[in-house]
């Protein structure tokens, strides 16, 4: 078949590696200048994501549906990883939840949450102090701590280069897709035509205002869910898994990354707002780490970025299926840790 897909966020270059596989004719299309990380202006979700591979973690806000998408997307990361023919850093180590003395009942939420929803085998794992020192020697000052065994992490930006140079498709780069009808990808060059078009362009795929019929090829009830994330440079600090910090406000996470690096996120504020991280958000995500690994303290700050999740309505993908045109969005903050089961999932169904 000859595909079109709109969008070369994470899902359109995991949609072009997985069809070019499989031997279809791809074209892809997207307003960003190339295939690597841009340095400014408006670009993929998942560049800024911190790539946590948490299908129990996310049953705090998701539904079983997502859980069970992570956990085959767990199943399938390590082959494709494998076929990119490029180093792509991921880890299947479990991640950790802690809480600090005074936040016993946020914490005491989240676990309960957690032990109700995920199936036997998954549920949080409470650790003494010396099984902690033995998983994570560097964490100091933390009262409470749960393993979470079956989870993992992923480094997006290696992911999303090699995805797109392993794929063999067609890339328009700096090309804005205007509108979408079946079959065809219309942009300002005119219309091009397929057997089959995919919309994954995320907040992009959002009606225009000045559209002449804003219905048509669009996803309606999109919406940006603003994160912010801050990278450090701290090699002297050991950290082998990622943890989330339970706190009564907001979670804070802190996710390793090669080189001595560390993510630390995630803010999830409801405005469409690219402007550069605020204040606050650095004071309190930094002070929260902090808090948990003190010898942060003489790590550098390499840089921050802020960035869009879309969203539906309900926080929740959706597939819209129909002759011609298939839409996928809404994967709010589970991009990485559903997208490979979500495209397997789909073209499963086009078969």
């Amino acid at each position: 078949m000859h595909i079109g897909i709109a969008g070369a966020g994470l899902l359109g270059r995991l949609l072009a590696f997985e069809l070019t596989r499989a031997d279809h004719s791809v074209e892809v299309f997207d307003p960003a200048p190339g295939p690597e990380a841009p340095a400014t202006g408006v670009y993929a979700a998942g560049w800024t994501a911190a790539g946590m591979l948490s299908p129990t973690a996310e049953l705090e806000s998701a539904d079983e549906n997502v859980f069970a998408l992570g956990l085959r997307s767990l199943e399938l990361w390590p082959a494709i990883v494998a076929s990119l023919g490029m180093p792509v850093e991921l880890h299947q180590r479990g991640s950790l939840l802690l809480a600090h003395r005074g936040d016993e009942g946020a914490a005491r939420r989240v676990i309960d949450l957690l032990n109700h929803k995920a199936p036997a085998g998954h549920a949080p794992q409470l650790l003494e102090a010396a099984a902690l020192r033995e998983l994570e020697p560097d964490l100091h000052g933390v009262a409470h701590a749960w393993l979470l065994p079956h989870e993992g992490q992923i480094h997006t930006v290696q992911a999303m280069v090699a995805l797109a140079h392993a794929a063999g498709a067609r890339w328009h780069w700096g090309t804005k897709v205007d509108r979408l009808s079946p079959g065809k990808i219309h942009t300002a060059q005119g219309a091009h035509a397929f057997d089959c078009v995919f919309d994954v362009r995320g907040t992009g795929a959002r009606p225009s205002a000045n559209a002449a019929d804003p219905s048509a090829g669009f996803t309606p009830g999109v919406r940006g869910v603003r994160g912010e994330v801050i990278w450090l440079h701290a090699p002297h600090v050991t950290l082998r898994r990622p943890i989330r910090l339970l706190h009564p406000r907001h979670r804070v996470y802190l996710v390793p990354r090669e080189g001595g690096h560390i993510v630390i996120g995630a803010s999830e504020i409801e405005c469409e707002d690219r402007s550069p991280i605020s204040l606050r958000s650095v004071v309190e995500l930094l002070a929260a780490a902090h808090s948990i690994i003190p010898e942060l303290a003489e790590a550098r700050v390499v840089h921050t970025e802020t960035n869009l999740r879309p969203a539906l309505p309900d926080n929740l993908p959706h597939v819209e299926q129909a002759p011609g045109l298939v839409r996928i969005n809404g994967l709010f903050r589970h991009g990485w840790l559903i997208a490979p089961a979500l495209v397997e999932q789909t073209l499963q169904k086009l078969a």
